[in-house]
């Protein structure tokens, strides 16, 4: 067994207790010793002679004092760079069009550098152009840095000359994140093709519906697969010429996004065939698991598999100041469509057709707390926890057991007593 003391470390309680005129001096030594472990682990010099790309890789990012530091705001046209020497002067600013060919010529006359860029659109392809160019590239994540809400002036000029600094003097504090493998990033465009043929149908079938509505009448209720058969007998006569098309098209996208169904689940099969780990849970289908394996990538870039969680942005945010603690919703950060999928899974496993697991259990007791939102703040608390429960699966390779904590806990019982 082991306690915690007042300094947050753990003790073991098969150790001499301290006499109590002296038990926070001696915590105060222990304290002290290990921090001086640590500092002689950090300064021994095998350590020491580690390449930037490696530090970069490992997270240790240090200041850069002994090369150029370029700072880059992407544009959609034109990007802004700010280049700093080693004394942290400006030497260079100016802009650039955000063309490869535009930015391979600026960093092929440089010398090796680190660059700093943000995350967005175009800057998967410029981290490859640049890293080509033999420079060190260090991506941005804005949603954790300190906004820019507090600034009085902000532009792309000053926005580039701030990237430069945080990379040259802090780049922990740019929250620095790595860019999926191109393979896996023009995979993902399968699945996002889907999800947009799926937003379009949605937006379609919900215009014919509240349309038809508006004159007193209404379509029944069907399945989005279904919709253009009934709906297309059930059309009212007076607007039936100018909705007729909507249904169609409707229908026109749902062959296409079964089409897209076969080839996920071919890839999914074939090229993936760990996500045959995440689908032995009742709710999880070829989609699900194929964007979740997809997203994370690399499941060892997680310690735990419960960082899953707030890495897809299914835990509460948090505004904590003083005694002031209030509940707010999920951050939603990470990605938006494997965070929907997510809950999608969890609404079926606390549907009516959901098996009995330990996951539609956990949500139902949630449920009978009632309250605001009880069905939709169960819904999200069970997507997180599979989210979790899709990581472990996939890390350790192992069979899902759909009660495996309800069935421990009388052998539990009896041991206690």
């Amino acid at each position: 067994m082991k306690k915690d003391n007042k300094f947050g470390k753990k003790s073991e309680l098969g150790t001499k207790p301290a006499k109590s005129g002296n038990t926070g001096q001696r915590e105060t030594k222990e304290v002290l010793g290990e921090l001086v472990g640590r500092l002689r682990e950090k300064l021994n010099p095998k350590m020491a002679s580690v390449s930037p790309a490696e530090e970069h890789r490992r997270g240790d990012l240090k200041p850069n004092l002994d090369r150029l530091t370029v700072g880059v705001d992407l544009g959609d046209q034109w990007s802004n760079y700010c280049i700093l020497d080693l004394e942290g002067e400006t030497l260079a600013e100016g802009k650039l069009r955000t063309t490869q060919q535009d930015f391979a010529e600026l960093f092929q006359c440089l010398s090796s550098a680190r660059v700093v860029i943000e995350v967005g659109t175009h800057s998967p392809w410029v981290e490859e152009v640049i890293g080509h160019c033999g420079h060190e590239v260090v991506v941005a994540n804005p949603r954790l840095m300190e906004g820019s809400k507090r600034r009085k002036r902000k532009n792309d000029r000053i926005d580039a000359n701030k990237l430069a600094r945080l990379g040259r003097v802090d780049p922990q504090s740019l929250h620095p994140m790595e860019h999926r493998s191109r393979e896996v990033r023009q995979d993902l465009v399968l699945l996002r093709a889907r999800d947009a043929l799926v937003a379009a149908r949605t937006e379609l079938i919900n215009t014919t519906r509240g349309t038809v509505k508006s004159i007193g009448r209404r379509l029944p209720k069907c399945s989005s697969r279904s919709f253009a058969s009934q709906a297309e007998k059930e059309l009212p006569v007076e607007i039936r010429e100018a909705l007729l098309p909507l249904v169609q098209l409707a229908d026109k996208l749902s062959d296409c996004i079964k089409e897209y169904d076969c080839r996920i689940e071919e890839m999914a099969s074939e090229k993936y065939g760990h996500t045959k780990l995440l689908r032995q849970v009742r709710g999880v289908g070829p989609i699900t698991s194929l964007a979740y394996v997809l997203t994370l990538e690399n499941p060892e870039r997680f310690t735990q598999s419960r960082d899953v969680g707030p890495y897809l942005g299914l835990v509460p945010k948090q505004e904590d100041s003083g005694e002031s603690q209030p509940q707010l919703g999920i951050s939603k950060a990470g990605d938006r469509m494997v965070r929907r999928l997510l809950v999608g899974s969890a609404q079926y496993i606390l549907g009516p057709f959901g098996p009995d697991t330990d996951l539609r259990r956990y949500g139902l007791r949630l449920c009978e707390r009632g309250g605001k939102n009880a069905k939709k703040r169960a819904a999200v608390a069970v997507a997180r926890k599979l989210a979790v429960l899709l990581h472990r699966l996939w890390v350790t390779g192992e069979v899902y057991e759909p009660l495996r904590n309800s069935l421990s806990l009388p052998s539990v019982a009896t041991t206690a007593a």
